[in-house]
């Protein structure tokens, strides 16, 4: 049981990683433990759009871990590719520390749910990237771009990074944000 809890306070410190987006209609940013809640419950929501049948048990869980290791590492916007291996490297240590502190079958379960989502190669961990990748874009449609804007985002690097993921995994939500992208490109909501 201690362990247990020693692994559900760590996890409290996820709270504190401020992202670059803030939630609508409020004046601070957003934390990571916000951005995966309102995702795992997005992925319900989304099922029916999702490409293939995924298990949505099994992509909540994949969206409520896979920013575990920001813990230590910070947020990065998807969009800042520089140094993308080596942040990589870092929040695989910083989750095999974190989930380590769980007894060894529960850990496992964790690092596997992570490791699944990070490598892209099922169905689950498809959708879960494709909502994971919209979240913000939403976000920012609904705040007039407003990381966009404070970032220097352009309207071309947004769809460049979005799109790939997000068609895979929701083509139909996809078709839905280019349509939304296209339209704050012509109200001035990206950067740069």
């Amino acid at each position: 049981m201690q362990n247990v809890i020693d692994f559900v306070m760590e996890i409290d410190r996820l709270k504190a990683v401020t992202r670059k987006v803030k939630p609508v209609g409020l004046d601070r940013y957003e934390n990571s433990a916000e951005h995966s809640w309102q995702i795992a419950l997005f992925a319900v929501a989304l099922a029916p759009y999702a490409s293939g049948t995924p298990d949505i048990g099994r992509v909540m869980a994949m969206l409520l871990v896979h920013d575990i290791g920001e813990i230590e590492t910070g947020d990065v916007m998807v969009f800042f590719e520089e140094g993308l291996s080596d942040r990589k490297q870092a929040e695989r240590a910083a989750i095999d520390r974190i989930f380590g502190i769980l007894p060894a079958s529960e850990a496992d379960y964790l690092r596997g749910l992570w490791s699944e989502c990070e490598e892209e190669q099922s169905v689950e961990a498809r959708f879960a990237h494709a909502i994971d990748r919209a979240m913000p874009a939403l976000l920012n449609l609904r705040n007039q771009g407003q990381s966009w804007r404070e970032n220097g985002i352009s309207h071309e690097r947004v769809v460049k990074r979005l799109k790939p993921q997000i068609s895979l995994g929701a083509p139909a939500l996809w078709d839905y944000l280019e349509a939304e992208l296209e339209a704050a490109k012509h109200k001035g909501y990206f950067g740069a």
